[in-house]
This record gives structure tokens, C-alpha cells and sequence, in this order.
């Protein structure tokens, strides 16, 4: 029996080292269950929260999986690892951040993983590449279309590469 392909929508943010190198290694440690399907620019945004760091290189990607939310975290978790990744100031410099934004239209609330992201409402380092590679695609809580949600975001000091 073929098992249910689920359309995830992936953030991958990078501030240290080669930047551009640290995207393409971890959509290329990406398991056989998880096919991206298409890929924004990449964006060069100033950083977020903290802000004495080096500015971000951001990327969303749709991909599809039939991995449970839970497994897939657990491969992206897995990749951060793999490419250096340690746990140090929230919001702080780091070489890869791979998050899951959506999973279907699922809403879900564990203590470990929230759907639709919860931290990405009013970070325009999310929604501009979203928008690119998805326009149309509407939030569940908020009920907006991802280009509705740029709309109303400052998105000054965010271009691509």
C-alpha cells in the first residue's frame, strides 16, 4: 500500500561560514522521503532578534513527504547536527536553522513542534520567500495569503542573491 505524500513547506536560514554552501548541504542531506519540489531565491536578510550577528541567507522550499511531522523533524534536526549546529542565544548566529512552516493545512501543538510555525507571523525573512513559492497559500490562524501577509510587513533590507 502507497502511503499518503503530505506538501510540507520548509524555512532554511545561515549566518556563518559559506553561507550558500550551508543551504545546498542541507537540502542535499534531505532523506529519499522528503523531494523538494521547488525552492525560493535565496534572500539575504538582516538578522533577527539579536542583532549583533552577520546577516542571514533565507530559503523556502515546498517539499513533498510521507513522513509523519515528527519524523521529519527529527531528519532536520538530525541535518542542523550534522552541519554544525549547536544550541546557543535564541535567535543567535548558527550555520543552518531548518524549520517546518507548514504540513498540509495540519494544526498541531506538541511540546516540541508547533504547525504552522508559531514564531513566523511578522518575520518578513520567512513570508518574502514563501510568497515567492507559494502566493497564494493562506495561513490557517491568521487566514491571510502568504502575499497578503508580505504586504503588510516591513521588508526593507531584505533582497536576493
Amino acid at each position: 500500500m502507497k502511503r499518503k505524500k503530505h506538501v510540507v513547506y520548509l524555512a532554511l536560514g545561515t549566518n556563518l561560514g559559506d553561507r550558500m554552501a550551508n543551504l545546498r548541504q542541507a537540502l542535499g542531506y534531505l532523506p529519499p522521503a522528503v523531494e523538494v519540489e521547488i525552492g525560493s531565491s535565496v534572500y539575504e536578510t538582516p538578522p533577527w532578534g539579536y542583532l549583533d550577528q552577520p546577516p542571514f541567507y533565507n530559503q523556502v522550499v515546498r517539499a513533498v513527504t510521507d513522513l509523519s511531522p515528527q519524523a521529519l523533524l527529527a531528519y532536520l534536526k538530525e541535518i542542523e547536527q550534522r552541519l554544525g549546529r549547536s544550541e546557543t542565544i535564541r535567535n543567535g548566529p548558527r550555520p543552518i536553522d531548518i524549520d517546518i512552516l507548514f504540513y498540509d493545512d495540519l494544526e498541531l501543538e506538541m511540546p516540541q513542534l508547533e504547525i504552522p510555525h508559531p514564531r513566523m507571523e511578522g518575520r518578513a525573512f520567512v513570508w518574502v520567500p514563501l510568497a515567492e513559492i507559494a502566493p497564494d497559500l493562506i495561513h490557517p490562524k491568521l487566514g491571510k495569503t502568504a502575499v497578503q501577509v508580505v504586504s503588510e510587513l516591513d521588508c526593507s533590507g531584505i533582497h536576493a542573491v
